[in-house]
């Protein structure tokens, strides 16, 4: 049977019921080819396969509308021993294709003993996603006024939709998105499900461990979040990483002073390029607190900039609604719910925005970067703040010594919280641990629980 009708429009609690009867049995699920199902999907694809979940809208009335959950799994190719779940973070990040990134990549050894399983969290690409246009406030607004209209715009944007879709959105949680996760399980037919989590994903694993220990095998955290969701404190946190690769950048620059021209010491290149900044603004600061793998193209490019050039601008991305959207889906309305419903945040945008003043006060280059803090500007409902626990189950954390996207500071706080052993990875690449010679450890650890406490040598930082 075909489930590429299964995606209509999320308008009333009655349209989050599928068009066609679920697909899930007593016995387990009916899977398909994902590329026969679903539109976007790699038509040489023949190994990944998709299947629907159907799980409660609301978990306090158990028996009231569902929505399906997509979900999708590469097979083991050796003798199973289980399964591993996983979540690429966002919020809002579909995770269907993940199974077959993992098992491109160094970690792909997972997939020998285990089925790889991806799914897209409730609210995201093909597992209902909202229809909701979304507003999102640009982090370079440097005028006040242009900041309000544009907070405000968003959080008209925002109302209108917790109004159209009060239950749904209520529902975008952690835990409540954990409880769908063991509702796969059980349509796994597992008693315990190993998890691969990232960045966001790894907030998921922990309220996953925290809800259902004994259904856990083994659990990686990779890019590790703070134990305690607040957008005020994580922008806080990314712009004083961000200030610090600013400051490496430039002493990169500095031993390379023959090919860029900025300088023979870290501190004068740091006024060379805050001087550049003075006279181009945001299209210079936005190239100066990147990923070391970008240093070499970013130096070329602030050079030519210097020179009289004109940089290189990327494009946006887009995305996408239910089998009728995309496989690399990301849906922003979904990220502001999942983090407004659960930071206890300023709500008012006089607060947010004198935040912003004082850390970029603070931190000149990386202040104005954050905007997870704009995000929940005049969001209407109550947080609903994380609580996690420590458990039993095999733990490992991954952990990035110069990443500003999770900040290996949040890695330590959550060990300190939940437990597990730390892998620390010197780099600053988020979520980069399937793509290294080390990622060895991660199947082992899935294979006999065994953790570590290793270092872990990222990629090199490219020469010019």
């Amino acid at each position: 049977m075909s489930i590429t009708r299964f995606a209509v429009p999320l308008l009333t609690a009655a349209a989050l019921l599928p068009a066609v009867p679920a697909v899930a049995a007593a016995d387990g699920l009916s899977w398909q080819l994902c590329a026969t199902v679903a539109k976007g999907w790699d038509p040489g694809d023949h190994r990944t396969e998709c299947a629907l979940v159907p799980v409660p809208l609301d978990y306090a009335d158990p028996g009231g509308p569902k929505i399906d959950i997509a979900v999708s799994r590469i097979r083991a190719t050796g003798p199973r021993t289980g399964a591993i779940l996983m979540n690429p973070g966002g919020p809002g990040q579909s995770g269907l294709t993940m199974p077959g990134s993992i098992a491109g990549s160094h970690a792909g050894g997972l997939g020998v003993h285990h089925d790889l399983v991806g799914f897209d969290p409730r609210g995201v690409g093909y597992s209902a996603d909202l229809p909701c246009p979304t507003e999102f406030p640009e982090p370079g607004i440097t005028d006040k006024e242009k900041a309000r209209e544009a907070a405000e715009r968003a959080a008209a944007a925002n109302r209108e939709c917790v109004e159209a879709h009060p239950a749904f959105v209520r529902n975008l949680t952690t835990p409540t998105i954990a409880r769908d996760l063991d509702r796969i399980r059980v349509a796994l037919g597992e008693d315990k499900i190993g998890y691969y989590g990232v960045s966001w994903g790894t907030a998921l694993g922990a309220q996953y461990r925290s809800l259902f220990d004994d259904h856990v095998g083994e659990m990686l955290l990779d890019s590790v979040m703070p134990p305690d969701l607040n957008v005020t404190a994580m922008d806080d946190g990314q712009a004083t990483a961000g200030e610090n690769t600013f400051h490496d950048f430039a002493a990169w620059i500095a031993r390379y002073d023959a090919v860029y021209r900025f300088g023979t010491t870290e501190p004068a290149v740091a006024k060379a390029l805050l001087g550049l900044r003075d006279e181009h603004g945001a299209t210079v600061n936005d190239m100066l607190a990147n990923p070391r793998r970008e240093w070499a193209g970013l130096a070329k490019q602030l050079a030519a900039i210097r020179d009289g050039g004109t940089p290189v601008v990327g494009k946006p991305t887009r995305a996408g609604l239910g089998w009728d959207g995309e496989p690399y889906a990301f849906n922003h309305f979904q990220q502001t719910a999942l983090l407004c419903n659960e930071s206890p945040s300023p709500r008012d945008f006089e607060t947010v925005w004198q935040h912003r003043l004082d850390r970029m006060k603070r931190l000149p280059v990386a202040g104005g970067y954050g905007f997870y803090e704009q995000l929940c500007v005049g969001w209407p409902l109550a947080a609903r703040p994380w609580s996690f626990e420590n458990g039993t189950s095999p733990l490992q954390l991954a952990g990035h010594l110069y990443e500003p996207v999770t900040p290996i500071g949040w890695a330590l706080a959550m060990r300190q919280r939940i437990g597990g052993a730390l892998m620390t990875i010197e780099d600053d690449v988020h979520g980069s641990l399937s793509s290294l010679p080390c990622a060895d450890a991660v199947v082992t650890f899935f294979d006999t629980s065994r953790t570590t406490s290793a270092s872990c040598a990222g990629a090199p930082v490219p020469a010019p």
